[in-house]
C-alpha cells in the first residue's frame, strides 16, 4: 500500500502537465473509485481547464484546475491511492485500459490514475477554497510539533505504539513498513503500550517519526530501493529477514491487523537508548 513517500512521488508524476489545459477527459463512470462523485460534473468542470497546481497530504493528493466552464472558476480533484492505485504521465497516444480509471488529455500527454483493485478514491468539487473533505487538521507528520505528538499519545495511552502510529488521525500517510522503521530506529518494542512509554522512549520515537518521514519523502522513488540499505525496510519483507544492526533474525507478530518486524535486540526494553536516528 502506497505511504506517505510513494504518495509524494506519484503526486510529482503529474508535474509534467502543470499549466497545460485539459482537451478530453475519459474515465470509467460507473467503477467503485468514482463513489459519491458527479462524474458528469467531473468532466465539465475539467474540459478545458488548466491544471494550476497539487499538494499530497498523508496518503492523498489534491490537484487544483482553472474551471473553464463552471463558476466559481476553480476546480478540485482529489485522489485517495488506496492500495493499488498509481499516477503516471503517458505519452498523448494513450489508451485506458480497464484498470486506467481516469485519463486527463493534454496536448502533448496524457495524465493518467490507474487503480487495479479499487481501493482507492477520486472526489471532485468546484469552489473558490479547499472542499470540506479536503481536511487540514492533521498536521504533516515531517512538520509534526513535540507538542501535537505527545498530545496525541496520551490520548491513546492504551493500544500498542505501533498500532497508534498506524492512526491517520495523528499520523497521516504513515502505513506499515514506516512505522516498524521508526520503531527500530527509536528502539522501542512495537507491542509496548503506549502509555507505557519512558520520557526518553517517547523523544526518540518523535525524532525518528520526523527523521524517517523527511528522508523517505526527499529520497524514494515508486519503491523502497532508492533508500539506503542500511534500513530495516529492506529485510522487513522476508521472512528470514535479518536486522541491518546485529545480523538478528527479524521477529514478527500481527499489531494492529498488520504484520510488524522488530529486532528483539535492538528494540528489548533492556536495549541501551543509543539514538541512531540521525543515521541515514
Amino acid at each position: 500500500m502506497p505511504e506517505l513517500a510513494e504518495v509524494e512521488y506519484f503526486r510529482r508524476q503529474w508535474n509534467a502537465g502543470l499549466g497545460g489545459r485539459v482537451r478530453e477527459v475519459a474515465l470509467h463512470s460507473r467503477k467503485r473509485v468514482f463513489r459519491g462523485t458527479n462524474t458528469r460534473e467531473l468532466i465539465r468542470c475539467l474540459t478545458g481547464a488548466r491544471l494550476l497546481g497539487s499538494i499530497a497530504r498523508g496518503k492523498r493528493m489534491l490537484f487544483r484546475f482553472s474551471s473553464a466552464n463552471a463558476t466559481p472558476a476553480q476546480s478540485w480533484l482529489g485522489i485517495h491511492l488506496g492500495m493499488t492505485g498509481r499516477l503516471q504521465c503517458a505519452a498523448v497516444e494513450f489508451r485506458p485500459g480497464k484498470h486506467d480509471h481516469l485519463v486527463l488529455y493534454q496536448r502533448d500527454r496524457a495524465l493518467v490514475f490507474q487503480d487495479a483493485r479499487q481501493f482507492g478514491r477520486i472526489q471532485f468539487d468546484h469552489g473558490e477554497t479547499p472542499p470540506l473533505w479536503w481536511d487540514e487538521a492533521t498536521p504533516e507528520v515531517s512538520r509534526m510539533t513535540r507538542g501535537f505528538f505527545d498530545t496525541f499519545l496520551a490520548r491513546h495511552a492504551r493500544p500498542p505504539i505501533k498500532a497508534v502510529l498506524l492512526m491517520q488521525s495523528g499520523f497521516s500517510g504513515i502505513g506499515n513498513w514506516m512505522a516498524d522503521e521508526i520503531l527500530w530506529r527509536a528502539k522501542v518494542a512495537p507491542h509496548k503500550q503506549t502509555g507505557e512509554l519512558t520520557s526518553s522512549e517517547r523523544a526518540r520515537t518523535f525524532r525518528a517519526t520526523r527523521f524517517v518521514a523527511r528522508e523517505s519523502l526527499r529520497i524514494i522513488g515508486a519503491d523502497d530501493s532508492d533508500l539506503p540499505r542500511t534500513w530495516l525496510i529492506h529485510e522487513r519483507w522476508s521472512a528470514r529477514g535479518k536486522c541491518p544492526k546485529h545480523g538478528m533474525v527479524l521477529r514478527r507478530t500481527t499489531i494492529g491487523g498488520r504484520t510488524t518486524a522488530w529486532c528483539a535486540t535492538c528494540q528489548s526494553s533492556r536495549a541501551k537508548p543509543r539514538d541512531p536516528v540521525e543515521v541515514a
